[in-house]
C-alpha cells in the first residue's frame, strides 16, 4: 500500500513514535470514522465543518447542498486539511498531568475537484452511503434526478497523510506507581443499541439483517 512522503506540512513533531505514514494505519481509521472534519479558509476566516465523508481507493469524497460554503470552496480546488479521529478509550493515571485517551487520528491534505458526471456523483453517493452503513444503498429509493442536480460532489485526491495513535495503559512518574488510586484504561467502543422503528412504519416491515448485525469496525 502507499506510503506517504513525510513534508514539512504533514510530520508529527510531538511523539513522533505514535506516527504512521502508511496507508494501511490511515485508510483503516478513515473508514471506521463516521464523519471527519474539513478545514478551509474563505475570505480570510478558517472554518472547520463536521461532514459525512467515503473513502475511494486513494481520495476522499464529500457531498452536500450546491448552496453549501464548504462545497463551493472545494469546488475552486484550494487546499483542504481533513481530519478524522476515533477515540478508543480514556486513559486514567494516578496524576491529573498524565491522564489520556487512547486514539486513532488522520490528517489528510489534498485539492479537490467537483465531480459533473453523472456517473462519478452515482458512484460516489453510493460509497458515502455504504461508508455510514454497509447494505443500505441497494435496500432503498436511490436518488432521482432532481435530487442528484440539487447535490454537489467533490472528490479530494490525497497528496500527503498522517496516522497518530496511542495504545496502552497510562505512564506515570515512577515515585506515583506508590499510590492508592486506581488507574487503568476505560474502553470507549462504539455500540449501537437496538434499532427503533420508524412510527409509520408498515408492521409487516422486519429490520433488515445489516441493522440489526451493526457494528462499526
Amino acid at each position: 500500500m502507499t506510503t506517504y512522503e513525510q513534508t514539512d506540512r504533514n510530520r508529527i513533531r510531538r511523539l513522533p513514535a505514535r506516527a504512521s505514514y502508511n496507508a494501511e494505519t490511515i485508510y483503516p481509521i478513515i473508514d471506521e470514522a463516521l464523519i471527519c472534519h474539513v478545514g478551509f479558509v474563505a475570505d480570510g476566516q478558517p472554518f472547520v465543518i463536521p461532514t459525512i465523508h467515503a473513502r475511494m481507493g486513494d481520495a476522499i469524497v464529500l457531498h452536500g447542498a450546491k448552496a453549501s460554503r464548504l462545497l463551493k470552496y472545494a469546488a475552486t480546488g484550494e487546499p483542504l486539511c481533513i481530519t478524522c479521529t476515533i477515540v478508543d478509550g480514556l486513559v486514567l493515571a494516578r496524576s491529573v498531568f498524565h491522564h489520556s485517551m487512547n486514539y486513532r487520528s488522520a490528517v489528510i491534505f489534498g485539492r479537490e475537484r467537483l465531480l459533473e458526471e453523472y456517473d462519478e456523483k452515482w458512484a460516489a453517493l453510493e460509497a458515502i452511503t455504504e461508508h455510514v452503513l454497509p447494505g443500505r444503498w441497494t435496500d432503498t429509493r436511490q436518488p432521482n434526478e432532481i435530487e442528484m442536480n440539487a447535490t454537489s460532489v467533490v472528490l479530494v485526491e490525497i497528496d500527503e497523510a498522517t496516522a497518530k495513535v496511542r495504545t496502552g495503559p497510562p505512564g506515570d512518574d515512577e515515585e506515583e506507581y506508590a499510590l492508592p488510586i486506581w488507574a487503568g484504561v476505560l474502553p470507549t467502543p462504539i455500540a449501537p443499541g437496538a434499532p427503533v422503528d420508524d412510527p409509520r412504519l408498515g408492521e409487516e416491515i422486519d429490520v433488515p439483517g445489516y441493522v440489526e448485525a451493526y457494528w462499526r469496525k
